[in-house]
């Protein structure tokens, strides 16, 4: 991309700058800048008040300002004139720790000083709904069994087509697109990348998704489980690491169970050694754990975990290993923030290399159906306040992420569930009125 955003803009016709970062609860905080302002804001950053956004700031905090990451610019293929650039955001020359752009920048240097550099794809998956948010967009998307739903799928064409259009355009090597198990429920997948660069095209594909969406009249949300009855949004993570010349996948070996390497299995348990606790940052909503712990859907299944497994190439546990040198975390929702998704998977997974971690048990039965045999494996958090509590738990995780990060996490979250918990429900009355 070149490190110069003016001469971005020269080449490429650009006018403003969409200058953005993401805060704590995945909220994409912009402002648009003029092109003829680019070169100071690249200099010194574009300033925001911190307070006003969804970190743990006050209003006498001094301006936080957002410096734009020229590698990540990416021109909007829907509106030309504009091009999306993300930010890093400091503080008096300092970098804000909490922010998760900077938490996840942080962890892969940590890595890369030990010689690793993660590959990750994700599988972000999203409705398409009414603009009211009520119903699904598709009244003839009915069945009771959606997955991969020819005409669905069709009935959608300009909306899926466009966005799929606009991934090859900017050379993300999107390889497919389905209807997926929910009714009115969507999954495209592009090829893997290294971690900050997943995060930066996963932060932009639902920036995308939405712009799409509502320019044909109709409103995209990758809310974890936003119809009761139908399967939820999941945004399964697929996890590698390699070398410094960034050919050699040193997950990969053949001469060990499923194609995982020593290094790999311990990655691997380091993810399940934290499973509980990270489902804070995986699964950051109230609404999360309406997917994780749900009945059976319409479809049949949830194709959600509930439980602290790993298995082969089977979708029904936590964890699969579906081919030689890598694995598959299916636990994170779509309310995943795209950077802490990234940060606490390696700050996991370096913890399991360090203190050489044993996966556990390989179990490869059909956890939706015989799950309740399975005595000696942890159930993950069945709400937010009990993931939370992992969460504080885990020292070892907490520091991996930064205390300054972990804490201010901790108490926004917090105060997210008490406003929940306090919140008077109709189902109270419902079951309450006559006692």
């Amino acid at each position: 991309m070149g490190n110069d955003l003016a001469a971005f803009a020269k080449e490429n016709g650009v006018k403003y700058f969409m200058i953005s970062y993401t805060d704590l609860f995945s909220g994409q905080r912009a402002k648009l800048v003029p092109a003829q302002a680019i070169a100071d804001m690249q200099k010194d950053g574009a300033g925001f008040a911190g307070f006003a956004t969804w970190l743990d700031l006050t209003p006498a905090h001094p301006d936080m300002l957002a410096v734009p990451d020229p590698d990540s610019v990416i021109q909007l293929p829907w509106k030309k004139d504009v091009a999306w650039v993300a930010a890093n955001c400091i503080m008096d020359d300092k970098e804000v720790n909490q922010a998760p752009r900077n938490t996840l920048k942080r962890l892969i240097d940590e890595a890369a000083r030990d010689g690793m550099h993660v590959k990750t794809g994700v599988e972000a998956e999203f409705f398409l709904i009414s603009p009211d948010g009520k119903a699904i967009s598709d009244e003839y998307d009915t069945a009771s069994k959606p997955c991969y739903d020819q005409q669905a799928v069709m009935r959608r064409y300009d909306v899926i087509a466009e966005i799929c259009d606009h991934m090859l355009a900017l050379g993300w090597g999107p390889y497919q697109n389905d209807h997926e198990d929910a009714n009115g429920q969507f999954e495209m997948n592009w090829t893997f990348d290294h971690a900050l660069a997943t995060a930066d095209k996963h932060s932009f594909f639902k920036f995308m998704v939405k712009s799409i969406a509502e320019k044909h009249g109709l409103r995209a949300t990758f809310m974890p489980k936003p119809f009761q009855g139908l399967t939820g949004n999941g945004c399964h993570a697929h996890i590698s690491v390699w070398d410094e010349t960034g050919k050699t996948n040193v997950f990969a070996d053949n001469s060990q169970e499923l194609g995982l390497s020593a290094k790999g299995r311990n990655f691997l348990g380091g993810i399940m050694k934290h499973a509980s606790a990270l489902a804070a940052i995986t699964n950051p909503t109230v609404n999360s754990y309406k997917r994780i712990n749900a009945p059976r859907t319409i479809s049949g299944a949830t194709w959600a975990p509930n439980t602290v497994t790993w298995t082969g190439n089977n979708r029904t546990h936590m964890v699969r290993v579906p081919g030689p040198g890598r694995f598959e975390l299916r636990l994170p929702d779509g309310a995943a923030n795209p950077y802490l998704l990234q940060a606490v998977i390696i700050a996991a997974g370096l913890d399991g290399i360090r203190s050489k971690a044993d996966p556990g048990k390989r179990y490869d039965i059909d956890m939706y159906q015989f799950g309740h045999t399975v005595t000696d494996a942890p159930k993950l958090p069945l709400n937010l306040l009990d993931a939370l509590r992992e969460f504080d738990k885990d020292k070892s995780l907490k520091a991996a992420l930064g205390e300054e990060f972990s804490s201010a996490y901790l108490k926004l979250k917090q105060q997210e569930w008490n406003s929940y918990a306090s919140h008077f429900t109709q189902w109270e009355r419902d079951h309450t009125l006559d006692i």
